[in-house]
């Protein structure tokens, strides 16, 4: 079974997202929802995928799980809760009731504070998200890697995923220390990782070559079994488009055997998020 383990919809006229506007991104200034994607997953056989959030609301997050309820390949949902409120508890047991509910994401790629993920009021938070049976994902750049390792070896039994191979600045040409604290997270916890995402932080020029040096890393680091593919469509758009990742995609893994691009092309994402 083919999943794409990471994707957005939106619906413009709800005014979830404040960065998205006509003039700054026109490409994606329109509606993405399910009839859009549908074309595209038949195109390179997906059969599920996980839809993820975008807003730091719960309004958008029950948005999602609306359209996931009637929506037979989304298979999964990957929402938002404040973990510093004083009901967070209480939000994440309710959410935990939609079946689709998979994980929870807070965005910590917006937040000023980049030790937020090690602050001592999310702790409830955390506890609620494991006992409900969620994972978490982890929206970082390179720069929240050395938080990210602490906060992941210190809740060693909460299920992890982290978004977009951690964002590597390829634009830039840089690959360290990204690669040394990747490797370092992938030996001392049981995370796992997204394929998703780099085109994007490559920029307009992005190739397969260019991509190599880092989707090898994350190869040697996590190896197929905790690595699942992601076309982060239609942010991807931006760059690119869903047919072009998915081959460079296929490209870069085709040395491996064939059991192991079908981890990365759908095992991984259906054991982590269970959806299998």
């Amino acid at each position: 079974m083919g999943i794409d383990s990471h994707h957005h919809f939106w619906r413009v006229a709800r005014g979830d997202y404040g960065w998205l506007t006509a003039d700054s991104f026109p490409v994606l200034y329109r509606d993405y929802l399910p009839g859009d994607l549908a074309p595209l997953l038949k195109q390179c056989g997906i059969d599920k995928t996980i839809l993820v959030q975008g807003a730091q609301t719960i309004a958008e997050t029950e948005f999602l799980l609306e359209i996931a309820d009637a929506t037979a390949f989304v298979a999964g949902v990957v929402g938002w809760v404040d973990f510093e409120a004083a009901n967070a508890a209480e939000d994440i047991a309710r959410l935990a009731r939609r079946k689709k509910l998979v994980s929870l994401r807070p965005m910590l790629q917006d937040l000023e504070d980049d030790a937020w993920i090690l602050r001592p009021g999310i702790a409830p938070a955390i506890e609620a998200l494991r006992k409900s049976g969620l994972r978490f994902d982890a929206l970082v750049f390179p720069r929240h890697l050395p938080h990210l390792i602490h906060f992941l070896e210190r809740h060693a039994d909460l299920a992890a995923v982290i978004d977009h191979g951690a964002k590597p600045y390829i634009a830039r040409g840089e690959i360290e220390p990204w690669a040394t604290q990747m490797r370092h997270i992938a030996k001392m916890t049981d995370a796992t990782c997204k394929l998703s995402g780099l085109a994007t932080e490559a920029g307009d020029n992005w190739s397969a070559e260019k991509l190599k040096p880092y989707v090898d890393v994350l190869l040697d680091a996590f190896g197929a079994s905790r690595l699942m593919w992601g076309s982060d469509w239609p942010v991807l758009n931006l760059a690119g488009d869903y047919v072009r990742w998915f081959g460079a995609a296929e490209e870069l893994t085709a040395p491996l055997s064939a059991g192991e691009r079908e981890r990365i092309f759908g095992g991984t994402a259906a054991d982590f998020y269970g959806v299998g």
